[in-house]
């Protein structure tokens, strides 16, 4: 099943609770940076930092505040690798 899928369906559940589900959702997060190695090509690390994303997304629709955080939190991230970068 794809990410994509997994992600609508865990979402999609009408019994299971808003923590449950943000807990599902940061769990497959986790999993991910987890199966990340020193080995880890950079397309593989920029194809998990994009499920990350596609996730922090699900959980701001059924959490925004949670979800919001963690997207500010990945955005500031990128900002300070850029400013990094020009230094």
């Amino acid at each position: 099943m794809k990410i994509d899928d997994e992600i609508r369906k865990i979402t999609s559940y009408k019994t299971w609770s808003v923590k449950r589900k943000t807990d599902t959702l940061l769990e497959m997060d986790a999993i991910n940076y987890t199966n990340l190695g020193t080995d880890s090509t950079k397309t593989e690390k920029k194809n998990v930092k994009t499920i990350s994303r596609k996730i922090y997304r699900a959980i701001s629709i059924i959490n925004p505040l949670d979800g919001y955080i963690l997207e500010a939190h990945m955005n500031e991230k990128d900002l300070r690798s850029l400013v990094d970068a020009q230094n």
